[in-house]
C-alpha cells in the first residue's frame, strides 16, 4: 500500500458506473483517481472539459483529483486500489496488458455484477487465479445503488463485501460521502452471486412487463426469485446470512423495478417482441444479465439447484423460445 497520505485509486472502465464511482471518490480529500478508458475521443474530451461525454455527462470531475490514462499499465502504477468497472464480458480484454507485477501491492475491487463468460466463474475468483491476488485483498461493490441517482446526489447505499473485514471497511470509508452510505460485509461470495442473479431476475421482470403482466405477478416473481437466489447462494457458499439485508434483497428490488435498470429495459424489449440482437443493438449499455444467464445455467449443471426463473430466461434468450409461452409455463410453478 502507498506510504503517502494520498490514496491512489485506479478505475478501469468508462461507463456510467465507473463515472459515478469516480464522482463519489472526488468527494474525498486525499484521493487521486487514475482513470483508464477505452474510447480515445472520451479521453481527450475529459482532459479538456472534465466530464464524460458518453455517460452521466452532467457530472463534473475534479481535474485536480482525476487523471486520465490511455494505457492500463500507466493507470494502475502505484495504485492502492484497482476498481474494475467494465462489463464482465470485456474484463479479460481490458486487462490483457497487465501482469501480476502490475497489480502487486494493490487491493482489487470489482464493481462488476457479472461472471466471466465461458469460464463461468466470479470476477474475484478470476482475478485471484490470473494475477495471484489473495482473496482477502479483493472486494466487491454491491448496491442497492444506480449510477444515475449518484449523479443526481440522491441518497444512496453501498455494500462493500470481502472475505476479510479490514479490506471492506477501509474501502467503505472511501465510498462514504454526504449522499452515499457504505458499510462493510464479510460475505464476498454471497454478495457477488446475489448480484449476478438479480440481473437475471430483472430481465425476467422486464420480459413480463413487456408481455403485459401487472404488478401483482411481478411481486410474486420477485419473491420467488429471492428464494431462488438464496438457494443458489447457499449451494455455492453454505453459511448463515440474512438474505433480507440490503446487499441481497435491496439490490434485487432496485434492479427489478427501477426505471434505470438496464437489465429490466433489455427484458422489456424482449417481451415486446425484439430479438436478442435487435435489443442489444438498440441499447447503448451492456445488460449483464444476458451473459450471466448462460453462466449460471452452465454452472448449475454441476449443482442442480432448482432455478425455474433462470431456466425460463435461458430458454427465451438462448433457445429462441417464445417469451409468452415460457412465462405461461413459469407462472404455474410460482407460489
Amino acid at each position: 500500500m502507498s506510504l503517502l497520505n494520498t490514496t491512489k485509486i485506479a478505475v478501469i472502465g468508462g461507463g456510467s458506473w465507473a463515472t459515478a464511482l469516480i464522482k463519489i471518490l472526488c468527494e474525498q480529500h486525499n484521493v487521486q483517481v487514475r482513470w483508464w478508458l477505452r474510447n480515445q475521443h472520451d479521453i481527450a474530451h475529459i482532459r479538456k472539459f472534465h466530464h464524460n461525454p458518453s455517460y452521466l455527462s452532467d457530472v463534473v470531475l475534479s481535474p485536480k483529483k482525476v487523471r486520465v490514462f490511455e494505457k492500463t499499465t500507466e493507470a494502475v502504477k502505484g495504485a492502492d486500489y484497482i476498481i474494475l468497472a467494465v462489463p464482465a464480458a470485456f474484463v479479460q480484454e481490458s486487462l490483457q496488458h497487465l501482469s501480476a507485477r502490475h497489480l502487486q501491492g494493490a487491493r482489487v475491487v470489482s464493481a462488476i455484477k457479472g461472471m466471466i463468460p465461458d469460464r463461468n466463474i466470479l470476477v474475484t475468483d478470476w482475478v485471484s487465479q490470473e494475477y495471484g491476488i489473495k482473496m482477502e485483498d479483493t472486494c466487491v461493490i454491491a448496491g442497492p445503488c444506480h449510477a444515475e441517482e449518484v449523479a443526481l446526489e440522491k441518497q444512496s447505499y453501498l455494500t462493500i463485501a470481502s472475505t476479510a473485514c479490514p479490506a471492506a471497511e477501509d474501502f467503505a470509508g472511501l465510498m462514504t460521502c454526504r449522499y452515499v452510505s457504505a458499510h462493510a460485509l464479510d460475505d464476498l461470495y454471497g454478495v457477488e452471486y446475489a448480484a449476478v442473479m438479480k440481473n437475471i431476475v430483472a430481465l425476467a421482470c422486464g420480459i413480463t412487463h413487456g408481455l403485459g403482466y401487472g404488478d401483482n405477478f411481478q411481486a410474486v416473481l420477485v419473491s420467488n426469485a429471492m428464494q431462488e437466489i438464496g438457494n443458489l447462494v447457499t449451494a455455492m457458499d453454505p453459511r448463515q446470512r440474512n438474505m433480507s439485508a440490503s446487499a441481497y434483497l435491496g439490490d434485487l428490488l432496485v434492479t427489478a423495478y427501477s426505471q434505470f435498470s438496464r437489465n429490466r429495459l433489455f427484458g422489456n424489449m424482449i417481451g415486446r417482441g425484439y430479438s436478442v440482437k435487435a435489443a442489444q443493438l438498440e441499447m447503448k449499455m451492456i445488460a449483464e444479465g444476458y451473459y450471466a444467464t448462460k453462466s449460471i445455467h452452465e454452472l448449475n449443471k454441476l449443482h442442480q439447484v432448482n432455478l425455474p426463473i433462470v431456466g425460463a430466461v435461458y430458454s427465451i434468450l438462448y433457445e429462441d423460445q417464445h417469451p409468452a409461452a415460457i412465462m405461461e409455463q413459469l407462472k404455474k410453478v410460482l407460489k
